[in-house]
């Protein structure tokens, strides 16, 4: 299996519906922890676990400000899972292409009478 540790932690992040819910919300503009909090329904403590797994991907980057943690969208990771899907949707047209090619081409071993 080939190894694309970069994206599979960017995808794997992305795997999930509360961290998709982040993104989301995020790319409004930067939000308190407890905010994102409140819009997951979920404690402090498991938002900020999807932090993490956010944070570890590159999607999502924190600073802390006295006693609250604003996260913001961090463009790295999504660049990198960008440029491997485009990367995979250029392979796919090509390998159509081709059999668009193979499929329009007339058959040699077909014989067609001439009318008259």
């Amino acid at each position: 299996m080939l190894n694309h540790e970069p994206a599979d932690r960017v995808f794997h992040a992305l795997a999930d519906a509360n961290r998709r819910a982040i993104i989301e919300r995020l790319t409004a503009g930067p939000a308190a922890v407890s905010e994102l909090s409140r819009l997951l329904g979920v404690t402090l403590a498991a938002t900020v676990q999807h932090l993490r797994v956010l944070e570890d991907s590159e999607l999502v980057r924190s600073e802390k400000a006295g006693r609250v943690r604003t996260c913001q969208i961090d463009p790295v990771g999504l660049r990198r899972a960008e440029h491997w899907l485009h990367a995979q949707r250029t392979t796919w047209e090509h390998r159509l292409d081709r059999l668009g090619d193979i499929l329009g081409e007339p058959d040699p071993t077909t014989f067609k009478e001439p009318t008259t």
